[in-house]
Formats: C-alpha cells, sequence, structure tokens
C-alpha cells in the first residue's frame, strides 16, 4: 500500500511553505524518520522526515513549489507492499510539471500544476461563490503576510474577506491588500470608502509572467525563492514601517577580554560550552532592556505594547561562507538566566539552526534581536530593525587602539555597539542612555555581582 507525505502544520498561523528540495528521489529507498524533503516557511527551514519505510514512488509536489498544509507532497510505497510485488518492467514515468515561474509565500504566485499519476490527486479546497478558495475547514486562505498588514492597518477579517483576490482560486495576494489600503488612503476624508466591487465570476486574466533575464559572459542568474526571496519581503517591510535611526557607541572591553582570555579553557571543561564574548552582550543587554522597557517595546496600530521581559532574538547566518540566509532563534526570558545559562542556550540554539533542527516555535516572539557582524571582522553597520520590533543592537569587532586615559594615551581593546531604533517610539536620548547602560556593564563587568 501507498502512504502519502502530509504537508505539516508547522507552526501556529503557517498554512503553507516552499519545497526547497527533495533529499531522496523517485525510485529511491527511504526508512521511516529518514529526512526526505527540506520545506520552507516564512519562519524557518525544517527537514521534513520519511513517515514509513519503503521506496519513494511519486513525487507530487517539486522543488520550488508553494504547498498547502495537508496537501500531500509524495507517495511511499510501503516495504512490505514493495517486497510482495511480482518483478515487472517499470512503467513509463510521467511527464514531469512545467516549471514554476514565480514562487513565493505570500500569495500572487502560480500553484504548480498536478502530477499525472495513476493515484488519486488530493480533493481541491472547497470554493466559495466567488471563488476563493478554502482551506479543509472551511475558512478561505490568508497568509500570514496578507493578515499582518490587515490588523497594521486596522482591517478586521470581515473587511479582508470583501477584497477581490487575484491570487490562485482567487485568493488575496499582499499585491491586493496593499491596493486597497492605497485606495482607502486616496478617498476623500468626508466620504467613506465604497465597499470593493465583488469578484468576478470568471476567474482574472494571469498577470504576464516577468521575463527570464538572458546572463551575460561571466553572469549566473539565480532566482529569488526560498529563505532569500522571504528575507528580502521582510527587511523590505520593516525598512519601509518603522522610521530607523542608528546611533554608535564606543567601548573599552579590557577586562571582558582579559577574563575571556584566563577563564576560557576552565569554563569549557567546567560547564561544557565555549566561553564566547556573545553571552556577556546578551546579558549586559538584557539588564538594560528592563530598565529601559521601550526599547522593548512594539507599536501595534495606536498602541504602544511595552514588555517587562525579554525574549531575546540572536541572529545567526546559514551556511559555510553565510550564503544560506539568516534565522533569528530566540532566548525566552532572557532577563532571568545567568551568565551561564545563556551560554549554554547560544550554544544550543546556535547548532541546531545551523543543523535544520530547530522548531518554528523557536524562532517566534522575540521582543528584541542581537546581531553580532563583528564575529566576522566588521567594525561598524546599521543593522535594520526586525520588524515588528522596536530596536536591534549589533556588536562589532574588537580592536586594539590608542584611547586617551587621564590625558595619556593607552592602547585599548574597544569595540563599538551600533543600536537601530524606530524613532517613532524611541527618542535620541533614550537610545544614547540604553547604550550608555549597556557600556557601563561592560567596562565595569559587572556580570557576576
Amino acid at each position: 500500500m501507498a502512504v502519502a507525505v502530509i504537508m505539516p502544520e508547522l507552526g501556529e498561523s503557517i498554512v503553507e511553505g516552499t519545497i526547497v528540495r527533495w533529499l531522496k528521489q523517485e525510485g529511491e529507498l527511504v526508512k521511516e524518520d529518514e529526512p526526505l524533503v527540506e520545506i520552507m516557511t516564512d519562519k524557518v527551514n525544517t527537514e521534513l522526515p520519511a513517515p514509513a519505510s519503503g521506496v519513494l514512488k511519486q513525487i507530487l509536489a517539486s522543488a520550488g513549489a508553494t504547498v498547502q498544509v495537508g496537501q500531500e507532497l509524495a507517495l511511499i510505497e510501503a516495504a512490505t507492499a514493495a517486497a510482495e510485488a511480482p518483478a515487472a518492467p517499470a512503467p513509463e514515468k510521467a511527464s514531469a510539471p512545467p516549471p514554476v515561474e514565480s514562487v513565493g509565500f505570500y500569495g500572487g504566485s502560480e500553484e504548480p500544476a498536478p502530477v499525472a499519476s495513476a493515484a488519486p490527486a488530493p480533493a481541491p479546497a472547497p470554493a466559495r461563490s466567488d471563488g476563493q478558495s478554502r482551506s479543509a475547514s472551511g475558512q478561505p486562505f490568508i497568509s500570514p503576510v496578507v493578515s499582518k498588514i490587515a490588523r497594521e492597518h486596522g482591517i478586521s477579517h470581515e473587511e479582508l474577506l470583501t477584497i477581490p483576490g487575484t491570487g490562485t482560486g482567487g485568493r488575496v495576494t499582499r499585491k491586493d491588500i496593499e491596493a486597497y489600503i492605497a485606495q482607502r488612503k486616496s478617498a476623500p476624508a468626508s466620504q467613506p470608502v465604497a465597499a470593493p466591487a465583488p469578484a468576478p465570476t470568471a476567474p482574472p486574466a494571469p498577470a504576464p509572467k516577468p521575463q527570464p533575464v538572458a546572463p551575460r559572459e561571466g553572469e549566473e542568474v539565480i532566482p529569488l525563492v526560498g529563505m532569500r526571496k522571504v528575507i528580502a519581503e521582510h527587511l523590505t517591510r520593516s525598512y519601509q514601517t518603522a522610521v530607523h535611526v542608528t546611533t554608535v557607541i564606543q567601548v573599552d572591553v579590557s577586562k571582558l577580554v582579559e577574563f575571556r582570555e584566563r577563564n576560557k579553557d576552565s569554563f569549557q571543561q567546567q560547564y561544557g560550552v565555549r566561553l564566547t564574548y556573545t553571552p556577556f552582550f546578551v546579558k549586559a543587554c538584557t539588564d538594560a532592556l528592563l530598565e529601559f522597557p521601550m526599547m522593548n517595546a512594539t507599536l501595534q496600530d495606536d498602541q504602544i505594547i511595552v514588555r517587562h521581559y525579554v525574549h531575546l532574538g540572536v541572529a545567526v547566518a546559514l551556511g559555510a561562507k553565510g550564503e544560506e540566509g539568516l534565522i533569528v532563534p530566540v532566548i525566552r526570558d532572557a532577563h532571568k538566566k545567568t551568565l551561564i545559562e545563556i551560554a549554554r542556550d547560544l550554544d544550543d540554539i546556535a547548532a541546531r539552526a545551523r543543523n535544520k533542527t530547530i522548531g518554528v516555535a523557536e524562532v517566534q516572539g522575540a521582543t528584541f534581536t542581537l546581531t553580532n557582524p563583528g564575529s566576522y571582522g566588521a567594525l561598524i553597520g546599521t543593522p535594520i530593525i526586525n520588524h515588528p520590533q522596536t530596536a536591534i543592537l549589533g556588536t562589532y569587532a574588537i580592536v586594539k587602539q590608542p584611547i586617551v586615559i587621564n590625558d595619556m594615551i593607552a592602547i585599548r581593546p574597544v569595540m563599538n555597539l551600533c543600536l537601530s531604533y524606530d524613532h517613532r517610539l524611541i527618542d535620541g536620548m533614550y537610545a544614547g542612555r540604553f547604550l550608555q547602560r549597556i557600556k557601563q556593564s561592560i567596562e565595569a563587568f559587572e556580570f557576576f555581582r
């Protein structure tokens, strides 16, 4: 018998994902719980294990395809059935589906054509009278980004359902809701915004497909898909939403460097993790956030939500050269943890993020983000805020420089802290005092008091 590989529910509000690559090909043997396919959502990459042992009989969703939760991705011929089946000439392989021209997470892209197969295709979602596709529960598919934009602009769920969609099956895409918001803003203040016209019964004409770029000599054309596409969309939206300002402060890290050099070997032997500089930065930042809670706030519609706890996100670059994107695992309740506990958490989440074994829930809910470009030698930069957070702290390379101490020149290890913050919520003085608090913690080396 054939066992279906189903797209799982990978987290709250995640309704779809993108097939990054198949780790096995049709006709290959697979073992139960062996990684079978890599799937990417707008939160995290994950490897989906095989639900049974046997032969990968048929792949129903090719690499690059956007798939819904509950959709069949492949069929595995169970090991017992494969062993009992008589030998027979292999049938001609069904023609491969046409390549997907444009794939994204947030609607507006064409879903892949179904693969020709003797097995029944997944039943289509029940359709509304206006043509909009629905999930198995009967609710229209609304992508996370569309829901988020709607909340940010005060659009209720009921109003969202009235917007005509140009995506597959009438789904509302990001372009649709942005056009609707622009229409509302351009309408005269004295007149209510006219309700959108009902969607036509006939499906809208497909948008013209983008023409492929012809590479010149020495060039390579790489499609913007997967995690890189999500990062591009998220950071663009963040930069368009928040009013970015960056403030830089220089810190003398003499005591920190001296402590690490004296204790890094014994620390690893005693606690089982390497002693790096990052746990000290996380601890200093967390303590400062409790004293300056507006740095830990978020703006939601016309309300400021101030948090008196810290879930600290730490940016982790993926790939040997950082070419596989960026992920931000979260140290939850960092304000309750000691430096040693933070060091252990950092070591654990960084390793699992790079091995792609981290869960979706572990990259959600951060209230503030720390990024460490100093680990690869960067001296200064302007980090982009991880929306909907209010600020992000960049820690940069430690270098020896001549500085003036008591009117005398001394050579000390120093570093730059670069804080980018949303000027809609944070003023320059508040940001400066926050940075001064972190500087004081590091220079005075208050971590074990």
